[in-house]
């Protein structure tokens, strides 16, 4: 297969099954489609800024970027953990470009050696908080964790406000969240309970009792999507982010925001942006900071909004658009706490083995 084929052919595959796909290697389909001087880019990404229609802040970024570079971009998707995992696997034979993933496990990738030093075009306009000092990562499309529920089985009062509702017989075998360890969204549960319960034992102890309802793991958080919104569950969990683009096509979705029963008027969340870093011996090295450049650019950030229905990276950027203004509605009043992530990623995988122990996972 030519490089041109491989190429348009690894695309093709990307786009129509939106899920963790590599039609071929990249040094497997006649020449070096891996060359430094290759047209292309590879881009390893979390799952959720992808449309369900080809009408996501993906697809429009790949587009415009390939429009006005050339670049091709090739597209592999999966859960954040799933694409650490994979590089990790691949750093003898490096075939990512630019990793994107929700954290810890952009901390993570950067830990285990993945990613190196460069600070795109605008990323002095991002905060503080939502990049790496040592220049290692910097987020791209701030987001919020959540969860959804089905608006049409729990209408007004009976929608559900706390963790604790989702353990009611009504909820037998109807909620699902995403596998943390493998999934950014899924790990969020995790981080968000230890918050809200006060500690990782009671939060251990809620997640067992559970149990009971939940219908089993899920490596990706935007398959959850389509289930609630057929009501096939009545709950899971998501981010603002790719849920809000979801409910465009999908009526029935609601985000809420878990409160505890001992302070069920007190919602939260936390920051959950998709951060973006360039890959240590990327193939591509100079293609991909063209890339990252153009992700940090005026355009694509006021876009984020405007197509992604997501928050921009960038301050300097202000959302004015119709999706801005009822995404700031959506966490108006939700308590926004901020997680240690250096802990999360040192411990992450103390805290992913004593979760699958409690839970029998």
């Amino acid at each position: 297969m030519s490089r041109l084929s491989c190429v348009r052919h690894l695309r093709t595959v990307a786009a129509v099954t939106g899920g963790l796909v590599l039609a071929c290697s990249l040094t497997a389909c006649g020449g070096d489609s891996a060359a430094s001087d290759a047209k292309a880019v590879t881009v390893y990404s979390a799952d959720g800024l992808k449309g369900e229609n080809g009408d996501g802040w993906y697809d429009r970024v790949f587009k415009d970027f390939e429009k006005k570079t050339g670049i091709k971009v090739n597209y592999v998707e999966g859960g954040s953990g799933e694409m650490v995992q994979r590089a990790v696997r691949e750093k003898s034979n490096t075939q990512a470009d630019v990793l994107i993933t929700l954290p810890p496990f952009i901390q993570q990738a950067d830990a285990k050696g993945l990613l190196q030093t460069y600070r795109p075009k605008g990323s002095e306009q991002v905060d503080g908080a939502d990049k790496d000092r040592d220049g290692k990562w910097t987020s791209v499309v701030n987001n919020y964790f959540g969860f959804i529920h089905n608006k049409k089985e729990l209408p007004g009062g009976k929608a559900p406000r706390t963790w604790e509702d989702l353990t009611g017989s009504a909820y037998k075998n109807k909620v699902q969240y995403s596998t943390p360890g493998v999934a950014g969204d899924g790990t969020a549960v995790l981080i968000k309970a230890m918050h809200d319960f006060g500690g990782k034992e009671p939060a251990l102890a809620y997640l067992k009792k559970l149990q009971t309802n939940n219908v089993g793991p899920s490596a990706s958080t935007g398959k959850l999507a389509p289930k609630v919104d057929k009501g096939e569950l009545l709950a899971a969990n998501g981010d603002v982010q790719m849920n809000y683009a979801q409910s465009k096509d999908m009526p029935h979705l609601g985000i809420w925001f878990p409160a505890t029963a001992k302070d069920p008027d007190r919602p939260t969340t936390f920051a959950l942006p998709y951060a973006a870093g360039l890959v240590s011996k990327a193939p591509h090295d100079a293609n991909a900071k063209k890339f990252l450049d153009y992700l940090l650019g005026r355009q694509a950030q006021r876009q984020v909004s405007e197509i992604g229905g997501g928050f921009p990276a960038r301050k300097d950027v202000e959302a004015t658009d119709a999706n801005a203004l009822a995404l700031d509605k959506i966490i108006d009043g939700v308590e926004v706490f901020q997680p240690d992530w250096a802990d999360i990623s040192e411990n992450l995988s103390d805290y992913v083995a004593d979760w699958k122990s409690a839970t029998g996972s």
